[in-house]
This record gives structure tokens, sequence and C-alpha cells, in this order.
């Protein structure tokens, strides 16, 4: 399950994103109207940004956080709560009653069974731990487990979470998951856009770690070129926009 060429599948492509999150909420007659990959969450007053794989909204109004992880660490529970909280920042406006807060689920995708019980998927919302009663606070934070493999279940969601760990797109069981698939792993149009993509993610790495050493203020512009990966122009263009003259 690669995050990346995941990330890029549901780029512009409602109707995967609509087919996934039909499947993994349980609402059947779910209708995406917009859907956004890479959705950056910025808030002021130094709080954390966060990045959204991918955000879509339906046609109720609801706010669809879909995640994938490969990492065990970036699937935490305290990391479902951030999100769903960024996103209630994101969408209530100044001055707007509490109870225009939109439904929201953070659906993270898990490499790895992250909750330990063999499950194909974790469902979570709030309640009074006395009766059972909903909070009713229309947060829902789901984890699905992308480890599951049960030859016995001819589920959806078992011949999804197939889908998302399959390398070979023939061998997929929904045809829109195949089709992006193909297109990004076969095609030389998409072949040739995930190479851009990988080469401007090492780029932005490489400028990184070049700012953290100019800031830092030990090396010379020729050592931060060596050690990032930069030219040097690009780092001496760096450290002009950043006013730092070199060590």
């Amino acid at each position: 399950m690669d995050d990346d060429l995941m990330r890029e599948i549901f780029r512009d492509n409602i109707p995967l994103a609509q087919l996934v999150l039909r499947i993994m909420t349980g609402i059947n007659d779910l209708v995406i109207t917009s859907e956004e990959t890479q959705y950056d969450l910025e808030h002021l007053l130094g709080a954390r940004s966060i990045c959204l794989d991918v955000l879509a909204t339906d046609s109720e109004g609801r706010k669809l956080n879909l995640e994938i992880q490969r990492s065990d660490r970036g699937a935490s529970p305290k990391r479902a709560r951030y999100h769903s909280s960024a996103i209630d920042v994101e969408f209530l406006k100044a001055k707007q009653d509490f109870s225009k807060l939109p439904v929201t689920y953070v659906i993270f995708i898990t490499e790895k069974d992250v909750r330990g019980a063999n499950r194909p998927i974790y469902m979570f919302d709030r309640q009074d731990t006395v009766t059972g009663d909903p909070f009713g606070d229309d947060e829902h934070i789901i984890f699905v487990n992308g480890a599951y493999d049960n030859p016995d279940d001819n589920s959806d969601l078992a011949k999804l979470i197939h889908d998302f760990g399959c390398r070979n797109d023939e061998d997929m069981y929904f045809d829109l998951m195949a089709e992006s698939t193909h297109f990004y792993k076969k095609t030389e149009k998409g072949v040739s856009r995930m190479c851009k993509l990988m080469e401007d993610m090492r780029n932005d790495e490489k400028i990184i770690i070049a700012v953290k050493l100019l800031k830092r203020g030990k090396e010379s512009f020729e050592e931060i070129a060596e050690d990032s990966g930069l030219s040097l122009e690009d780092v001496k263009d760096l450290a002009a926009q950043l006013e730092i003259i070199p060590a």
C-alpha cells in the first residue's frame, strides 16, 4: 500500500472517492460533490498545521477525511482526534452557531492492524459510558485494517481492502480502482506524472534540509549544497530569501 500512489489515485477522482467512502462509512446513498487531495489546514497562533490526504464533501454537507497511513505512528487515536478538531475549526466560521458544525468522518486506512483485533474495520463514536447512549456530536472516527485477509469474507469492504494492497490492477475487484492504478503504473502519461511528483518531493526534502542548515549558521554554502543535494546556486538563492550571509 503505497501512500504517495494512493493520494494520486484519488486526485480529481470523485467517482472513486464516492465508492470508497460509501463502503467504509456504510452510507450507501452517499453522494460526493467535491473532493480535494492534500488539503492544507493552517491555523494561527502557533497551532500545528496538517495536510489532509483526501477531503471530500457530500450532498448533505458532511466532511470526510481519508488518510492513507503506512506507519503505525501516523495512525494514533490522538492524531485522529486532532484531524477531527482541525476540520471543525476550518468549517465553523466566525459568529456561526455551534449547531452549524458539519458531520465529520476521519478515516485512517492503515497498512497494519493498528487496533490488533483482526477486524477489517473499527468505528468509533462518543457515547455515555454508563448507558451506551450516543453523545450526538456527529464526529466519527474509523480505522480500516489494510492487513485484513480473510478468504471467507466476500464483503465489499474485504474486496476493497484487497484492492488497496494489490500490486496488479488486473487482480483488483473494483474497476474504478483498477483503472486509476493502471493509469499511474502502466501508462506513459501516468508514470511520467508519478516520476515528476516523486522528484518534486525529493526537491522539497532537499530544501527543508538546506533551510535548517542555513538557519543553524555553522556550515558554508558549499557544505550545505553537498549535504542537502541542492546546487550551490540554489543554496545561495535560499540564503538570499532568508537574508542569511555565508558562514
